[in-house]
């Protein structure tokens, strides 16, 4: 329904961009609006981009960087990124057949290149199983001694990561499928078993037989690749698991691949494995695995979030963000708001997209729903409707900008690749003199810069959803800050790969939302 009138949703927002180089930052946003200098050299344009009818954005080009904020020379420059919108191929040592989406693929051939010898794989599951890398050396000790010969190492070992509960029905019926082709140690279920378990203990022990001098381990370790069966939420945390193996210099990193399970799969729709799980699904499936292990691999950026507010209630957080504690909030920059003596902070890595706004306020109510009641969303087309109904229920098309049209928005989308929202592209292809006047570079997904854009409100959404007409540019960015604080409404919603949360805010004191690359690329197996 409608309000009957102006609600402030929040009393400020400032968004940030912290570019490393000074030329890089000319180029950011449109220098069309009045500039102010401030006292410490920083620069910022001002204009309204509302959340709702009331509430101020100003886009700020800021001197000053994050901590631990990556130098220029790491970050590729601008104006050398490739003409194509596809990412850039690391390896193309395993390059497949082009037909293979096409062709018959044999079973017994499929397992021959992917199952991990039967003494390797219980002890990579028991040592995940019991927490314990000691306890897989045990189990692998146990079928030495019971005479146990040593086998070839696979081809292309797999392991496969499902989320039984996305997908509907089809979650359970796929996991036993899995476990039919490759083995049931081979496949593990993320609603029991933690991905960054499987890390820490199940590849960590595939590690140490290695560094005994067991061959086999050694190559099943460095040729493994990895298959996640879900939404972009579950590839988003699988990958963020493998990360720890940059952190930890246990190279080397063993490429994803992807089985979409979820609504949007906008991940799965950027590297060629589909946006929806297929009506064959059973003879795909195999056709999936095959394109696994020889498919070419592609790096994708990654963005890690860190969210400070001030001391309060600890609020429940999707598993993509963990709680990092309290610590005194470390000023970088020119802030407006005040500061809290001590903050709060969280943090996470994303790989497709952050938002704040209405559009995330949908997407919690809709994980609510599919939380209380999980009979009512059991699939991708009965998932997007309810979406629309929230979208409609919330007021959003509604309730009118009665600010500046051409720069009010009711949602800020910072987006990494080409598809959200089930494979739309609101950054939209730009003609290149557009680009040269707004000092746009082509997006890639791999270039270490961010598209930042907003919608107006429901009905500049949909056309942007059906590509008519473009989101509103903002700008692009290697590295962002959002400075918040709190109006008559008391909570911001926020989300990142589909998984969304509701982050209360202080009225008198700001809240921050820090963006900046990671450091090492994802990688990613492409399954066109």
């Amino acid at each position: 329904m409608p309000r009957s009138k102006s609600t402030r949703f929040w009393k400020h927002v400032r968004l940030t961009l912290l570019n490393p180089s000074s030329s890089d930052r000319s180029k950011a946003i449109p220098m069309t609006a009045p500039t102010t200098t401030l006292s410490d050299g920083e620069e910022y344009l001002a204009f309204n981009l509302v959340e709702d009818e009331a509430d101020s954005l100003t886009t700020c080009s800021s001197t000053p960087s994050m901590a631990d904020c990556e130098s220029a020379s790491s970050t590729p420059p601008r104006k050398s990124a490739p003409p194509s919108r596809s990412s850039s191929i690391k390896d193309y040592s395993l390059l497949g057949c082009g037909l293979a989406g096409l062709m018959k693929v044999d079973k017994d051939g499929l397992r021959r290149k992917v199952v991990i010898p039967d003494r390797l794989a219980e002890a990579i599951a028991e040592a995940v199983r019991s927490r314990d890398i000691g306890a897989g050396l045990e189990a692998e000790a146990a079928a030495r001694e019971a005479g146990w010969v040593d086998d070839e190492p696979p081809e292309a070992p797999l392991v496969v990561f499902i989320n039984s509960r996305s997908g509907g029905r089809h979650g359970s019926l796929l996991k036993g499928r899995l476990q039919d082709l490759i083995g049931e140690d081979q496949v593990f279920d993320l609603s029991v078993t933690k991905p960054s378990d499987f890390v820490q203990y199940g590849l960590a022990c595939l590690e140490r037989m290695a560094d005994l001098g067991d061959d086999c381990a050694k190559a099943t370790r460095e040729n493994l690749r990895i298959m996640v069966a879900g939404g972009d939420g579950t590839v988003g945390w699988v990958l963020g698991s493998l990360g720890q193996l940059y952190e930890e210099n246990r190279q080397p990193i063993p490429p994803t691949g992807i089985i979409p399970l979820g609504t949007g799969n906008d991940l799965s729709r950027s590297f060629g494995w589909g946006g929806s799980f297929p009506v064959t699904w059973r003879s795909t499936v195999k056709r999936s695995l095959y394109k696994a292990i020889t498919g070419p691999i592609c790096r994708l950026d990654s963005w890690h979030i860190v969210v400070s507010v001030p001391v309060g209630d600890l609020i429940e957080l999707p598993h993509c963000l963990r709680h990092l504690g309290e610590s005194t909030f470390m000023q970088d920059g020119y802030i407006e708001g005040l500061l809290p003596e001590r903050v709060s902070c969280f943090d996470g890595i994303f790989y497709n997209y952050f938002s704040i706004g209405m559009d995330a306020q949908v997407a919690y109510s809709f994980h609510h729903l599919r939380d209380e009641k999980p009979y009512l969303a059991q699939g991708p087309l009965t998932n997007k409707l309810i979406y629309t109904g929230y979208t409609c229920k919330q007021g959003w098309f509604f309730t009118p900008c009665i600010s500046d049209p051409s720069l009010s928005v009711r949602a800020i989308v910072v987006l990494n690749l080409h598809n959200y929202a089930s494979g739309r592209n609101p950054w939209g292809n730009l003609k290149p003199g557009y680009m040269e006047k707004r000092g746009f570079v082509e997006a890639q997904m791999d270039d270490g810069l961010l598209e930042i854009f907003g919608f107006k409100q429901g009905w500049h959404a949909s056309l942007v959803m059906v590509e008519i007409i473009s989101a509103k540019h903002i700008a692009q960015a290697s590295a962002i800050r959002v400075e918040i604080r709190g109006g008559e409404w008391k909570d911001a919603y926020m989300q990142m790969d589909g998984e969304p949360w509701k982050q209360p805010m202080d009225t008198e004191y700001s809240s921050f939302v820090e963006i900046e690359r990671v450091p090492h690329h994802s990688l990613i197996i492409n399954g066109e």
